[in-house]
């Protein structure tokens, strides 16, 4: 079978490997119809992902069908597949976190992932893709860790929140933040994407970067936002992110840096801030974003701009690694 390996930042090719032909006990083989490619792959790509060593099959937003009958799953079935493979035994795992599991290894992070043809997944990580497509089932992992994040901060209705950087994942936790009945307010570097947003999106307030802050302090009537999420990646932004927290309020870090994150204890204290991080997801989430694109609530048509022929991934990936700007999130078609 094909499969997709980064050997190094900046050096991917399509290599020839024997497909498998038994799954480990508990494990479930999977031939992948579609594989969503996602800011940790970009950053692998450049050589900037925590937690990870070269080579790597990559991809982990996946769908894909099953290869062969297994309890509560029929050959052909297509499924959801959650990447985050837990151990079950730690403190973690038994408290019902397995998001953040101990001993974690993410498919196409720390352990090879969907680019390829067929890949090995645990049988409770499958999810029945019920009347969704190849496309919209390969959505809904990136979904589900804005999802994530948002049920994680307690958001209410009216509450006001500040969503910064609008890739994908970004995106995902404003539109679950509307859904909540929050005031969602958008804060990125590139105002075509905020216009892009405001177009397919209906999000009306939007904020670029270089308007400065004032904007934001009418926006938030000087008082700050009930909530912030941070999906930039972006060490700065996420410092200066601390200073846009109203009395009260919570900070939530979707994103993931290599760095030290530093911030003003007096002003940290004196608001009383809620300082969070939000790693992955669980399946409540999964089940949610599920129901969204089920109900229409979510249009994944409108998500997908980029789309590739595994034949051709290595040339996709060259081009979209090079100019992000206009992609919300780029397909690569493998299999049926």
């Amino acid at each position: 079978m094909r499969a997709l390996v980064v050997e190094a930042p900046g050096r991917i090719r399509l290599e020839m490997r024997a497909k498998p032909q038994e799954a480990p006990d508990g494990w479930v083989l999977v031939d992948v119809s579609r594989v969503g490619i996602c800011g940790t792959d970009y950053h692998i790509l450049k050589g900037n992902q925590p937690f990870f060593e070269y080579p790597r099959v990559i991809g982990h937003e996946l769908s894909g069908r099953v290869a062969s009958d297994a309890p509560g799953l029929a050959k052909g079935e297509l499924v959801v597949v959650n990447p985050y493979v837990s151990c079950g035994r730690c403190r973690a795992c038994l408290r019902g976190k397995p998001n953040c599991c101990r001993n974690i290894a993410v498919l196409g992070v720390h352990r090879d992932g969907g680019l390829c043809e067929r890949i090995a997944v645990p049988a409770q990580n499958l999810y029945p893709a019920g009347d969704l497509d190849p496309d919209a089932a390969a959505m809904v992992e990136f979904l589900a860790i804005g999802a994530h994040a948002v049920r994680r901060s307690g958001l209410g209705a009216d509450d006001r929140v500040l969503v910064v950087g609008l890739g994908p994942i970004g995106l995902g936790t404003a539109l679950f933040a509307r859904m909540r009945g929050a005031k969602v307010h958008l804060l990125d570097a590139n105002p075509g994407r905020l216009a892009a947003l405001r177009e397919s999106f209906g999000f009306e307030r939007v904020h670029a970067l270089a308007e400065g802050q004032e904007p934001l302090e009418r926006a938030s009537r000087g008082e700050g936002f009930d909530a912030v999420f941070d999906a930039t990646g972006s060490v700065a932004a996420i410092e200066a992110g601390f200073s846009l927290v109203g009395h009260g309020g919570s900070y939530v870090l979707v994103s993931v840096v290599k760095d030290r994150i530093s911030f003003l204890d007096p002003e940290f204290h004196k608001r009383e801030t809620t300082l969070m991080g939000s790693r992955n997801a669980t399946r409540e989430d999964f089940e949610a974003v599920m129901a969204a694109l089920r109900s229409g609530a979510i249009d994944a048509a409108r998500l997908k701009s980029r789309t590739a022929r595994f034949s051709d991934v290595v040339e996709a990936l060259d081009a979209w690694t090079a100019d992000r700007g206009d992609i919300v999130k780029a397909i690569v078609e493998v299999g049926a």
